[in-house]
């Protein structure tokens, strides 16, 4: 039969299978409702039956791997954290689209390619720009894929058929055009500053491309002799006294008294017989150092704003491979570090060397090369972020500013929204050219006659300035992250009047890690703030507008061929009350590329050190995945996902997850087994529940609506079941994937199958055949619901399973298209599940006494219970389950207390004793029952503190308040029974 599953759980047999099939089946990919059919919203939520409801929408955004990446441990947190969510959204009945691709990856992709020729001889110039980009586009045909191929078979649900690349033909001709009108609108200009350049990729990179890491080094103090007075110097402190061959002078505080005499005076510059200035300036700060600093203009960016100050010459005395060139004289042709050394050698020949001291060093380091960065005087092109366009309205950085600060994009954890508006409120201009090769080339041209640049979207035969033939197109190419920052809206057709940017955009919810904050998200915000606003914004008619924050549809109204079967061509999207709005009544709210941001925390090892490769602590998750398989790897991370807590990955966790699905595993065969012999015996077949289960064309149910019950136990699962589900929908709602996992893990290995599964196999094996028909439906509706459950964060198993329990004939093609639970509070019983917990303490406790008394598992025991009447009650009617579960052959009541004997148990609810000859440990005993004392004591005092506390009850809702005061009597009672039992073992 097609639901007989193998004896063992071999996750290697089965996702490998499934991954394939879903995109072999183009499983996820997004139909755009057309225009002429739909509108789309963000939906109500009301929930209503009887109407069609409105299909909200939901966009997810991959943040797009290098082209030249492979998987590691970040990238399957996020997305493992992606993936949950969006297949959380699309079983709701979301419109659910999300988007793949990857980056060019300038710099790194250049490198590997460079690499490739080095290993062959040859380098880039040997080859030619063009022959050259056509081996970087032939390198990433042959290898460029590796981590799309890995992210395949993690089974994540991205749209495929809408894979981008960041140099395809449209999204390239995309990113000149926002070139072009930001030029337009003077917010694009080339200029001479500093720079950081890396001599190993011979390129400029940003401040965010740079890692500091604090270095040991030298402090060096170096005399400078001043000009007409005989044996007096100026001793400046620097730490590269190489570039000092570049110095063009010597800067003072006008209100240091100890330079006031220099004032106007000049110095000779030191091994290059230079005379330059003593400068008054408050770059030099008469508290540090020596009070004095040298100015080197063309090497640094402090200096570099203060020659601007004093009109100071520009000498760069460094090339770009950080070699020393002409303009340094003597030592023309050094490596910096070469120059460095004879520099100080030469220095204390001549007696100019004052001092060398110990100093950390915050050396600047490239991210991609690890060469230690050199600030470098260099012309590039810039975007100007906090200037306002030619035609008037905000700068980039201030849009980008507003929509966080009024909510329109969210932060979660909220203390990011701080660190992002930090980072803003002290943003620079943006240095968007890169020496490279591969990249988006920049479009703009230079006139061999007038030296006039003409930027255009296409290639100019003439300048525009004065029509000479001889123009020359810009070797640079734009920073990687330029284009990125555009990914939100050109990935969805922008420049183009797309259909797709009015349904899909702005996008939903951006997950990220906190490396790229403003390497990507605050650009991404300016660039969609700027561009997504009229007069950029596309204009092709109405579109739909969409409040903004969280969007909550429970999805509890959506239609059943939506929310079971997909979303198909015929799938209708409505829109709400919101109404339609002309582009060019757009608000900022509306043009943000994403409503919401979560960042997620960093995976470390075990130990909580960060991984590295210099630590040899870097886990490669493909050889986790083949040791646990994916489920169990994407559990483990989804359970120790707290918003702002880096995960500690041990793979001993994991384990315990693969554990966790094989119990899952032998769960789903122990019902399919008792389904066959009903089906054997005429009693009940599986059939019975495909057919009946949300059949064609009824809307989808909340809870489980086959779900008869007719026990306490069944009364209690079909409770706890849509009580975990409001708490799963609350979790990740809010981010916290920890506790989303947590309580689904509870619900499925405690509740379900140690408990649920053991107190129903009675009636799975009774005689009475109502009674076994009943029964397996029953265990099978659940069982099918907490699959669905379980889906988003673990595909796989659930996957395989729930095709089992249709046995070949599934409603949907796969468990993805089926609906998500939906909590119905009917189905919850607080009594049931009050009556269930004192069973199980009473279970949970004759098994302790049972284990601390050293009785043989076999071995039946009497027990004497002790409680109220409704207790009483409450075992009579549950005698046999008791008996059964705890190996208990006869129960006996007794009126008195049992809590002053020894080995009894005692719970606000009941005593109980196990009768035994053993005898008891007494001091053993006295020792268990004072740490259990002191247990409830700590919990006494913790509750009332927080009774205690007027702004906890001012805000606590009134049945938490209640609940709690209700625990601490009953947790006092257990106090006495405690202390009572104690003074009797004295």
């Amino acid at each position: 039969m097609p639901h007989e599953l193998p004896k063992a759980y071999d996750p290697r047999a089965i996702e490998a299978r499934w991954a394939e099939f879903w995109v072999r089946e183009n499983l996820f990919a997004v139909k755009t409702p057309g225009e002429d059919t739909s509108t789309v919203n963000a939906a109500d939520g009301n929930g209503a039956s009887g109407e069609t409801s409105a299909i909200p929408v939901f966009t997810l955004l991959l943040p797009p791997p290098n082209v030249t990446g492979r998987l590691h441990m970040g990238h399957m947190l996020n997305q493992t954290e992606m993936d949950i969510i969006i297949r959380w959204h699309r079983m709701r009945g979301y419109l659910t689209l999300w988007l793949p691709g990857t980056d060019h990856a300038g710099i790194a992709t250049q490198m590997m390619v460079e690499r490739q020729l080095a290993s062959e001889g040859k380098n880039r110039r040997d080859l030619g720009r063009e022959k050259f980009v056509e081996r970087v586009w032939e390198w990433r045909k042959h290898y460029g894929g590796a981590i799309l191929d890995q992210m395949k078979r993690l089974g994540v649900s991205v749209d495929w058929s809408r894979e981008y690349f960041t140099m395809d033909e449209g999204l390239s001709r995309a990113v000149r055009e926002v070139f072009v009108r930001l030029y337009e609108e003077g917010l694009i200009y080339r200029g001479k500053y500093i720079v950081n350049w890396c001599p190993r990729c011979q390129t400029a990179i940003s401040d965010l491309e740079v890692v500091h890491e604090e270095t040991p080094g030298k402090l060096y103090q170096i005399r400078y002799p001043v000009i007409g007075s005989k044996g007096e110097y100026i001793t400046v402190a620097t730490t590269r006294p190489e570039t000092m061959l570049g110095d063009t002078a010597v800067a003072v505080n006008e209100k240091d008294e100890r330079y006031r005499h220099l004032h106007g005076k000049k110095v000779l510059l030191p091994l290059m017989e230079r005379e330059i200035p003593i400068i008054q300036d408050e770059l030099a700060k008469p508290e540090f150092g020596t009070g004095a600093v040298k100015v080197t203009p063309a090497h640094d960016p402090n200096d570099f704003e203060a020659g601007l100050r004093h009109g100071l010459p520009q000498i760069i005395v460094m090339d770009e491979i950080g070699r020393m060139n002409e303009n340094a004289g003597r030592y023309a042709g050094l490596d910096r570090f070469e120059a460095r050394e004879r520099v100080l050698q030469d220095l204390e020949a001549q007696g100019l060397l004052a001092a060398t001291k110990d100093y950390v060093v915050p050396l600047g380091k490239c991210d991609r090369c690890k060469t230690i960065v050199e600030p470098r005087l260099s012309t590039q092109w810039f975007l100007a972020v906090d200037k306002e366009p030619t035609g008037g309205g905000l700068s980039m950085a201030e849009a980008a500013r507003r929509v966080v600060l009024d909510g329109s994009i969210r932060f979660t954890p909220e203390n990011y929204k701080t660190i992002y508006l930090q980072w803003m409120d002290n943003i620079h201009d943006w240095c968007i050219s890169r020496q490279l090769w591969w990249g988006h080339r920049i479009p703009a041209w230079y006139c061999g006659k007038c030296r006039e640049i003409t930027v255009a979207r296409e290639e100019p035969t003439k300048c525009a300035h004065c029509g000479n033939a001889q123009v020359t197109q810009d070797t640079d190419v734009l920073d990687t992250w330029f284009s990125s920052a555009l990914l939100p809206f050109t990935a969805l057709g922008w420049p183009e009047a797309t259909r797709d940017l009015e349904v899909f955009y702005p996008t939903s919810l951006l997950i990220t890690g906190t490396d790229i904050l403003f390497f990507w998200v605050a650009r991404m915000i300016m660039m969609g703030c700027h561009f997504m606003m009229p007069p950029h914004r596309p204009a092709n008619g109405a579109r739909p507008t969409a409040p903004g924050g969280r969007q909550q549809a429970s999805g509890a109204g959506l239609d059943a061929a939506t929310s079971v079967l997909g979303l198909g061509s015929q799938a209708e999207v409505t829109n709400t009350a919101a109404g339609l709005a002309s582009p060019e009544d757009v608000t900022l709210s509306e043009a943000v590329p994403f409503r919401e941001v979560y960042i997620h925390a960093l995976v470390r090892d075990a130990e909580r050190q960060k991984m590295s490769k210099t630590k040899g602590n870097v886990m490669d998750p493909i050889e986790v995945i083949e040791q646990y398989g994916t489920d169990a790897t994407r559990f483990t991370l989804a359970a120790m996902a707290s918003p702002g807590t880096d995960i500690a990955f041990n793979p001993s966790r994991t384990e315990g997850y693969r554990a966790f699905a094989n119990k899952i595993w032998n769960a789903a065969r122990f019902m399919f087994m008792n389904v066959d012999k009903a089906q054997q015996a005429g009693t009940w077949k599986l059939s019975e529940f495909s057919e009946l289960n949300l059949p064609q064309g009824t809307a989808a149910p909340a809870g489980v609506s086959l779900f008869i019950p007719v026990t306490l136990e069944d009364r209690w699962i079909l409770s706890r079941f849509n009580r975990v589900t409001l708490q799963v929908q609350d979790a990740l709602e809010a981010y916290r994937f920890h506790e989303s996992a947590n309580v689904i893990y509870d619900f499925f290995w405690g509740e379900f199958c140690d408990w649920y599964v053991e107190l129903v196999k009675p009636r799975l094996m009774s005689e009475d055949k109502n009674a076994v028909a009943r029964a397996c439906m029953n265990v099978v509706s659940l069982f099918e619901a907490a699959l669905r459950l379980l889906h988003p964060i673990m595909p796989f198993i659930t996957e395989e399973i729930w095709q089992a329990v249709y046995d070949g004939k599934p409603p949907a093609k796969s468990i993805a298209l089926a609906r998500y639970p939906m909590a119905n509070r009917e189905q919850m019983d607080t009594a049931a599940e009050t009556e269930m917990a004192i069973l199980q303490d009473l279970i949970v406790s004759v098994r302790n006494i049972r284990a601390e008394l050293k009785i043989e598992p076999k071995q039946g025991v009497r027990v004497e219970v002790h409680g109220e009447d409704t207790v009483r009650k409450l075992i009579e009617e549950n005698r046999g389950a008791v008996e059964r579960l705890a190996n208990v052959e006869a129960t006996e009541f007794v009126e008195q207390s049992l809590a002053k004997e020894s080995g009894a148990r005692s719970t606000a609810r009941f005593d109980v004793r196990v009768l035994y000859e053993r005898k008891i440990d007494v001091a053993a005993e006295r020792e268990r029952l004072q740490k259990e004392l002191a247990k409830i004591e700590k919990q006494i005092e913790n509750a009332e503190r927080q009774l205690g506390n007027e702004q906890f009850l001012a805000k606590a809702p009134a049945h938490v308040v209640e609940g709690l005061k209700k625990q601490q009597a009953e947790t006092m009672v257990l106090r006495d029974k405690t202390r009572a039992a104690l003074q009797e073992l004295e």
